[in-house]
């Protein structure tokens, strides 16, 4: 299993996450993701990507979490510019459908979890039965379990089996990575006013998030217990400040890199086999001259 990458945002394994005491704004030096800081990244992930398609031998999986307007989208969409479209997937996850209710709460995600040799990328995740059904717990009425619910049990199961299928993930080879965009109240509230003042962004704007927003202190509850249960070695998280995107994208793209380049990815050699044919086929090309 591979190594996390430090990082002063690194969520420790023991337990001991304080949410209150995690920054929603840069601690360490501002670099700026724009120009040649951010082409040199965009450069490095992409050779990375390409090692990894050839060598066949890891997936990796990035979640993100977070509130509503603490850049998400755009996160996704500034790190992976440059990346092999082919090579890389992403999946929203949203209420559940009508099959998805009719398996357990992890299916929908499994399915989805990328091959050896792609990125797959989780825009929202099986995190969500451990955040939003935690708010809500009158969502669990609607997912046909077995028997009584146990409100003090199910979510320390849930986040159990999450636990136990991430380090399963990682002894086959899957990084993992999960990233919670840490944005501040007073933030998210500018981000909802731009989207309602610019024309070109009401279509972001969904009523229901501010009425989510009245639940931020239940929503910070969750998040720190779901934090502490299942940040270990082989699938870290990592809680980023938000408040700065530029900052923001700039942690989660390094993060990235860095993993990448610990486990070590190699194109593959060829066999002596391999290199008896590729002089076989040099020589038939050169004689076509």
């Amino acid at each position: 299993m591979f190594e996390a990458p430090d990082s002063p945002y690194l969520v420790s394994y023991n337990g001991d996450f304080d949410l209150s005491l995690a920054s929603t704004k840069p601690q360490t030096e501002r670099h700026s993701h724009t120009g040649k800081h951010r082409r040199k990244a965009i450069e490095k992930l992409s050779t990375l990507q390409q090692v990894l398609a050839a060598g066949d031998r890891h997936a990796v999986l990035l979640v993100f979490q977070a509130m509503d307007a603490a850049g998400k989208d755009s996160t996704i969409r500034s790190v992976m510019q440059g990346i092999d479209p082919s090579g890389c997937q992403v999946f929203s996850f949203k209420k559940p459908s009508s099959l998805e209710l009719d398996h357990d709460f992890l299916w929908r995600s499994t399915c989805r979890l990328p091959e050896r040799g792609r990125i797959g990328i989780f825009n929202r995740s099986q995190y969500e039965e451990v955040l939003v059904v935690r708010v809500h717990p009158k969502i669990l009425e609607y997912q046909q379990l077995p028997g009584t619910v146990n409100l003090d049990t199910v979510f320390d199961d849930r986040l159990k089996s999450i636990r136990q299928q991430e380090k399963h993930l990682a002894r086959n080879g899957t990084v993992i990575l999960k990233f919670w965009l840490n944005v501040s109240k007073d933030e998210q509230k500018k981000r909802f006013l731009a989207r309602l003042d610019d024309p070109a962004k009401n279509w972001k704007f969904e009523p229901n998030d501010v009425v989510e927003r009245r639940h931020w202190d239940d929503y910070m509850f969750a998040y720190e217990a779901a934090l502490n249960a299942t940040s270990r070695p082989w699938a870290p998280w990592y809680a980023i400040p938000a408040d700065d995107k530029p900052y923001m994208q700039a942690r989660v793209a390094e993060i990235i890199i860095d993993a990448l380049r610990g486990i070590g990815l190699q194109y593959p050699e060829p066999s002596s086999e391999d290199r008896v044919e590729f002089a076989e086929s040099r020589a038939e090309l050169c004689a076509d001259d």
